[in-house]
């Protein structure tokens, strides 16, 4: 497959990934009291007002970095409002957590396709895993597209997945840990982390943990999508 052709692929699988993280976002606050990403239009699987909202993370960073690296990287945002937050911070916490968990949900859809696609051997484990080969297939060139779409859906969302639950800003793990504290201390905790000076010093120390965090946590995962495999 072409590195433009490939490229499409990820940027399909990115922008939806990434659109679904910030509609749950937004979903989820409006179910609970707050409005304010709902009407923003952000309650939809139509990327175009995400990506309207963050041009360059949505566009312009993951194609350069698929370039650079091999592999998208980019975001998108929510808006959400501070004051309901602050005065419903347990309901705060459930608002950042849906996003984490709409990229386990995606995890989990890959999952069950290869296992099908594995169990009525159209997928096979290669004999070495990376970002785009999570499974293969003797099939046809769409069947190939199709295991690398997978492929790249599984591991990608794996990523939004534990880096956004890291607890430090601006991730979205900062914000679910008022569920662990009594409602004066999430307040509190939430003036606190409200210094935009924390994302940047959060993102630059998040990175550094997360190269070591997420070989072991990737392996694992395939591991267990193959458990005859014995990737190491």
């Amino acid at each position: 497959m072409t590195s433009v052709a490939n490229g499409i692929l990820w940027y399909i699988v990115f922008i939806f990934s990434t659109t679904l993280h910030e509609a749950a976002h937004a979903f989820i606050a409006n179910r609970l009291g707050d409005p304010t990403a709902y009407e923003g239009g952000q309650v939809t699987l139509d990327p175009w007002p995400h990506i309207r909202r963050e041009p360059i993370g949505t566009i312009f960073f993951p194609i350069v970095s698929y370039f650079l690296y091999g592999w998208m990287l980019g975001w998108a945002s929510a808006p959400s409002n501070y004051i309901w937050a602050h005065r419903y911070p347990k309901r705060a916490a459930f608002m950042a957590l849906s996003g984490p968990l709409s990229n386990l949900f995606l995890v989990i859809i890959s999952i069950l396709t290869i296992r099908i696609g594995y169990e009525f051997e159209i997928f096979y484990p290669p004999e070495q895993i990376s970002f785009t080969r999570i499974t293969e297939t003797f099939e046809n060139r769409a069947f190939h597209s199709l295991a690398t779409l997978i492929s790249i859906l599984f591991t990608l969302n794996l990523v939004l997945f534990i880096f956004n639950l890291l607890p430090l800003p601006p991730m979205d793990g900062s914000g679910v840990i008022p569920l662990f504290l009594k409602e004066k201390n999430s307040r509190a905790y939430l003036e606190f982390m409200h210094n935009g000076s924390f994302s940047l010093i959060g993102l630059l120390i998040a990175w550094q943990v997360f190269r070591y965090i997420f070989g072991p946590v990737h392996l694992f995962f395939v591991n267990l999508l193959y458990p005859d495999a014995s990737y190491h």
